[in-house]
């Protein structure tokens, strides 16, 4: 039988407790401010998730990358 690996498993839960501080952070300097402007935070939590919302905001406010003036 297999020993139980004591560092992978004190890593993870310390990866878990980090993860835990900082979405408490972030969801009290959003109360702070009265949204989520952080962007900072917000990339380093999820790069997916900050990639895709920009392309949606250009959209909806009507932005197709040329300007009229």
């Amino acid at each position: 039988m297999a020993t139980p690996n004591y560092g992978y498993e004190k890593r993870q839960k310390e990866l878990a407790k980090k993860r835990k501080k900082e979405e408490k952070l972030k969801a009290k300097a959003e109360r702070k401010h009265g949204g989520p402007d952080d962007a900072g935070a917000e990339s380093a939590l999820s790069n997916d998730a900050s990639a895709a919302t920009p392309g949606a905001e250009a959209s909806d406010r009507g932005l197709s990358g040329t300007s009229v003036a």
